[in-house]
């Protein structure tokens, strides 16, 4: 498969299954599921698992990232620390929709503690379905990337 075909999901332990099920419903969709979370659910880092996730989309390995963690909040934001990533949680499948359309987002993160299965796997529907919208938009990423120095 191609990078553009390779999605990387990773999660701290805060719901190794939710992983797993977006992992392969991922895969049922035809991407490559780059699965890097933990395999047990002793209590490990959330900022270790959101840098490995976002370095892979920085480096072109992945084309997208999906991170999990409990509120969806601390492993965003240790994404958000890797140059050329533009992550964001979502709760709903709007906002899922938007970051890609709008803010060309590359990356998304879902908390497994705020809502449940059924709701991830349709919020990362949204998120795949979703097109960068350019024009008026690209302007205000350029804007975002500069930021990044």
């Amino acid at each position: 498969m191609t990078p553009k075909t390779r999605i990387v999901i990773s999660s701290d332990h805060a719901d190794i299954p939710l992983r797993q099920a977006i992992a392969a419903h991922v895969a049922e969709r035809g991407y490559e599921a780059v699965d890097i979370g933990p395999a047990t659910a002793e209590s490990t880092d959330y900022p270790k698992h959101g840098e490995a996730a976002a370095r892979q989309v920085a480096s072109g390995d992945c084309a997208l990232g999906i991170i999990v963690c409990g509120t969806g909040q601390g492993i965003m934001m240790a994404a958000n620390k890797v140059e050329g990533i533009r992550c964001g949680v979502c709760s709903d499948t709007f906002s899922a929709r938007m970051i890609r359309q709008h803010n060309d987002a590359n990356m998304i993160s879902i908390g497994a503690r705020v809502i449940g299965a059924g709701l991830a796997i349709d919020i990362i529907d949204a998120f795949l379905d979703a097109e960068f919208e350019g024009g008026r938009h690209a302007k205000r990423v350029d804007m975002i990337k500069a930021i990044e120095g």
